[in-house]
C-alpha cells in the first residue's frame, strides 16, 4: 500500500450569508480583511497571507458553476457556523478594544488549560467568530 499523502493546511473556508454587502463591510471594516475577489454571488478575503475566507450569498452557490478550467460543484450551508482566527497573545487586548470600538459585543472569553485564550463574538449573520491565541490546541 502506498504511503498516505499529506494535507498541508486548510486553505479556504466558507460562510453563507443573507446579505453579502453587509457581511463584506463587516469583515473589511471590523476585522480589516483584504478583499481578493468579489462579485454579486461571493467575496474572498485574505486571512494573514495564509488562508482565504469565502463569503457566499446564501443559495447563490447551490448550482454547479462552470469555469474555463473546470466545474465547481454546487454547495450551500444553513445555520450559524464557527470560524476561529489565530491572533498573537500580545495583540488580543488590541482586538478586544477594536471589537468594543466597533460596537461588537464579546459573547464569551475562555482561558484554556494549555495557556491559550479565546474571545468569541458574532458576525451580522450570527456566525460564531473566535480570536484565539497560541495554546488553544496541541498544534497551535
Amino acid at each position: 500500500m502506498p504511503p498516505m499523502p499529506t494535507l498541508n493546511a486548510v486553505l479556504e473556508t466558507a460562510l453563507y450569508v443573507d446579505d453579502l454587502s453587509r457581511a463584506r463591510a463587516f469583515y473589511e471594516e471590523a476585522l480589516g480583511l483584504k478583499v481578493l475577489f468579489g462579485n454579486q454571488r461571493m467575496c474572498a478575503f485574505d486571512v494573514g497571507g495564509k488562508s482565504v475566507l469565502l463569503l457566499f450569498l446564501r443559495g447563490a452557490s447551490r448550482e454547479d458553476m462552470s469555469t474555463p478550467g473546470g466545474t465547481i460543484p454546487g454547495h450551500d450551508g444553513q445555520g450559524p457556523l464557527h470560524i476561529g482566527f489565530a491572533v498573537s497573545a500580545d495583540e488580543l487586548p488590541a482586538w478586544e478594544s477594536r471589537l468594543q470600538e466597533k460596537g461588537i459585543p464579546v459573547e464569551s472569553r475562555t482561558t484554556w488549560s494549555r495557556g491559550g485564550t479565546s474571545v468569541y463574538f458574532r458576525d451580522p449573520d450570527g456566525h460564531l467568530l473566535e480570536l484565539a491565541t497560541p495554546g488553544l490546541w496541541e498544534t497551535y
